[in-house]
């Protein structure tokens, strides 16, 4: 799986209303990811005709309980 990364963790704060607004360094770090993830549907969409998707698999379920 392709994840879309960030710097540091991805969160915002504040308490009240209107608080994370302030975050300014949480705001850029929100952004990095957002970027990240609309490169890569770009990417996804370039290949769609070019690369087709994996075979599905049946899943095999397993209990537990013994």
């Amino acid at each position: 799986m392709i994840l879309a990364t960030s710097n540091y963790r991805n969160i915002i704060h504040g308490r009240t209303p209107g608080e994370a607004e302030q975050d300014l360094e949480g705001a850029q770090i929100m952004s990095v990811p957002g970027n990240t993830m609309a490169w890569l549907l770009k990417m996804r969409d370039q290949t769609k005709d070019t690369l087709p998707a994996p075979a599905a698999v049946k899943k095999m379920m397993t209990s537990f309980i013994r």
